[in-house]
């Protein structure tokens, strides 16, 4: 007899500004709607274990999605996109979420999402208050800066490059096989991708200014950064959270900059308390 996954696939029409993207995305269990936002130059696969979780699919609809450009979500027809750099933005990631949201007539979902998905966790949560039931940033900060770089994107480094560096963001104590699995979705992205999305990550999200303006009690916040991840690190968490009033934060002791993909099981440990919670609000 044949074994299958639970997480099933298909594809969605979003139109963000004024262009029309083919979303891919995969979706298990019933519930409360929670959105999975990857990280950086990768895609929706990095949330395979949680989608499989028996015991999260009785409570949380989880729904990992490919961002354009990245995945299965490949460029949209109808412009020249090969004519232009590549760049994710803030009011990008801004609408795509609210439109995702809205197109699959999602309830007040939650959020959550790890690396340039924790950061925008922190600005769905300014921006955005109300909108959803709860906002988990995974390796979220007030800044994140130096990482958009020529570097990223050179004609002389391949996307080797690319995986390398992420499995030395990873925990030393993490399994190799998630560790190697993590990295080889890096090294798949398409070239330009990774670049462009860190200047969202390192540019366009700054909440230096702004950070103490963000009502926890619109929407409840949650934090939790890996204690091995040095481009989020655990000191960068707690920074946030000095600033931010209301917001919850914990460190990941033995995790990185994937907690969800590099350590699943660790990573089940840290994220079902949070979620009991989310399932619990009103």
């Amino acid at each position: 007899m044949p074994r299958f996954d639970s997480a099933t696939g298909r594809y969605v029409h979003l139109a963000v500004a004024g262009i029309d993207y083919r979303v891919y995305f995969e979706e298990a269990g019933e519930g409360i709607p929670i959105l999975l936002q990857h990280t950086a130059g990768a895609d929706g696969r990095q949330w395979r274990h949680l989608l499989e979780d028996a015991d999260f699919q009785r409570h949380f609809r989880m729904i990992a999605y490919d961002l354009p450009y990245h995945g299965k979500s490949v460029p949209p027809d109808g412009i020249e996109w090969w004519r232009q750099e590549y760049r994710l933005t803030k009011a990008f990631l801004l609408e795509f979420v609210a439109t995702f949201a809205r197109t699959l007539e999602l309830d007040r979902p939650v959020y959550m999402g790890s690396s340039i998905g924790g950061n925008l966790a922190t600005d769905l949560a300014l921006h955005c208050p109300g909108q959803f039931r709860a906002l988990v940033g995974l390796e979220a900060a007030v800044l994140t800066p130096g990482g958009h770089s020529d570097r990223w994107y050179h004609p002389r480094l391949s996307n080797d490059f690319k995986a390398s560096v992420m499995y030395g963001l990873m925990s030393p104590t993490s399994p190799e096989a998630n560790r190697r699995e993590t990295a080889w979705v890096y090294s798949q992205g398409a070239p330009p991708v990774f670049k462009g999305d860190l200047f969202y990550y390192s540019v366009d999200h700054d909440l230096r200014e702004t950070a103490e303006q963000i009502d926890t009690s619109a929407t409840p916040l949650w934090v939790l950064n890996g204690e091995y991840d040095w481009a989020s690190s655990p000191d960068m968490g707690e920074e946030l959270a000095r600033r931010v009033k209301g917001l919850r934060y914990r460190t990941m002791e033995g995790l990185g900059h994937f907690p969800m993909s590099e350590h699943p099981a660790r990573f089940r440990e840290y994220i079902a308390p949070v979620l009991e919670e989310v399932r619990r609000l009103p």
